[in-house]
């Protein structure tokens, strides 16, 4: 029997954390909440305890797994990526620090009465897939996909967490497939084969059967059967377990749980994409989905150069609405601060009933009233030809995201400006 760690009393000092309240234990060690006494920071407090690394059998193991997620301290920087903040690792303990998440793991939303919306279990899908997409670019696998190290911030903002497991292409250092999750493992990696990109693949594809179904593919059991079964059966499609699903979920989800790597998506992108395609059927029509948003910014040349993080932050600070085709957006001669992003659709300017120009798919609107800071009225109305999806940015929303993702916003503002003017001279002067 695996015996558990010893509790460390809250109010004790680690290194420059004050420990405040233990959020959980594992049989490696425990997670506190703690206060960072230099920075006045709360951070979630990892500790191994010293009995783990002394362990004659796997106690070498468990620190060069510790050491593994300790290395990534300040490399993964992704919105849905528990960030690594500090590590330390000795010979007998260590501990990391880690940005604090208030929310449950995805471990309490996998039974059949504590089941999550679906249109939420997709977005999650999606959100992991562009975590995963990134770390992959970085040479890390992450080995040990399951709901436990997936946590909830809010709604379905997630962060991927415990990156123990990982393996880095790039290094020397091969980690055992035991150090995996069994009911979580793809078929190579139970057979100790190469691992790819296509092995977490198949941990999610587990992941999101479980949250939709409420159960696991292959039902627990004794572990001989349990890998007899992830190798050589194919697991009842989603719908056929849980009454009323929609059959499109089942060639998504189980292509991801293909037992050939090769025959799994071949890019997290692929996989996103089918799974943003499926969010657009089960979602409400007023919903607006996170992947839509992201979709439409990831599609602006101006914005190129910012990170899926900066990207995030533009997605969630703006105001997502759908407009029918008629509707009035802006009226000339009114005052106001806000620009406008049209997503998809298109609209007309016009004034005094004269058309002045049209407005497509990834345009910018009403950015001289934001850089003027609402002090003359609008020149123009705008008014949707057809049906769109709109988002609206106040000063107060640009002024709550970072200063980079400020910088090209703003950049694409101007360029977007530019553009116009041009074409309004070349009008003038034509």
């Amino acid at each position: 029997m695996t015996k558990q760690p010893t509790a460390i009393a809250p109010g004790q000092q680690i290194g420059k954390y004050r420990l405040a309240k233990l959020l959980g234990k594992g049989t490696s060690g425990a997670v506190y909440r703690a206060l960072d006494t230099f920075s006045a920071k709360e951070v979630a407090l990892k500790i191994i305890d010293p009995e783990v690394f002394r362990d004659p059998e796997f106690g070498a193991e468990r620190h060069a797994q510790f050491l593994s997620e300790a290395s990534l301290a300040g490399m993964l920087i992704h919105p849905h990526i528990v960030s690594i903040l500090d590590a330390v690792v000795l010979r007998d303990t260590g501990y990391i620090a880690m940005e604090l998440i208030t929310g449950d793991d995805l471990s309490q939303h996998i039974a059949p009465d504590t089941l999550l919306p679906v249109p939420e279990v997709i977005e999650i899908g999606f959100n992991c897939c562009g975590a995963l997409e990134y770390t992959s670019r970085a040479g890390i696998i992450h080995c040990d996909i399951k709901p436990a190290n997936i946590m909830i911030a809010e709604g379905t903002d997630v962060r991927i967490t415990d990156f123990g497991a990982a393996f880095l292409r790039e290094s020397k250092v091969v980690r055992s497939a035991a150090m995996g999750s069994p009911h979580y493992m793809s078929p190579e990696q139970i057979a100790g084969e190469e691992l790819t990109i296509q092995s977490d693949m198949y941990s999610l594809g587990v992941v999101l059967y479980e949250l939709l179904t409420g159960q696991l593919p292959f039902a627990p059991g004794h572990l001989d059967d349990l890998v007899q079964k992830i190798l050589t059966q194919d697991p009842e499609p989603p719908s056929g377990v849980r009454p009323g699903l929609s059959p499109a979920f089942d060639p998504v989800v189980l292509r991801a749980l293909n037992k050939k790597p090769g025959q799994r998506y071949s890019t997290w992108a692929e996989f996103a994409t089918a799974l943003a395609e499926l969010s657009r059927q089960v979602q409400a029509p007023e919903v607006i989905p996170d992947s839509e948003k992201l979709n439409a910014l990831n599609r602006v040349e101006a914005l190129a150069p910012l990170s899926e993080k900066e990207l995030w932050e533009i997605a969630k600070v703006g105001r997502w609405s759908r407009v029918r085709a008629h509707d009035v957006i802006l009226r000339e001669d009114e005052r106001g601060s806000e620009f406008f992003f049209l997503a998809t659709g298109s609209a007309k300017v016009v004034r005094r009933k004269r058309l002045l120009n049209v407005l497509g798919e990834g345009e910018f609107f009403g950015e001289m009233a934001f850089i003027l800071g609402g002090k003359q009225p609008r020149q123009a109305s705008v008014v949707a030809t057809k049906a769109l999806l709109l988002a609206e940015f106040t000063p107060e929303a640009v002024a709550r995201i970072s200063s980079g993702a400020q910088l090209q916003l703003t950049r694409a503002l101007a360029r977007n400006l530019v553009e116009r003017l041009t074409l309004a001279n070349t009008r003038l002067t034509g």
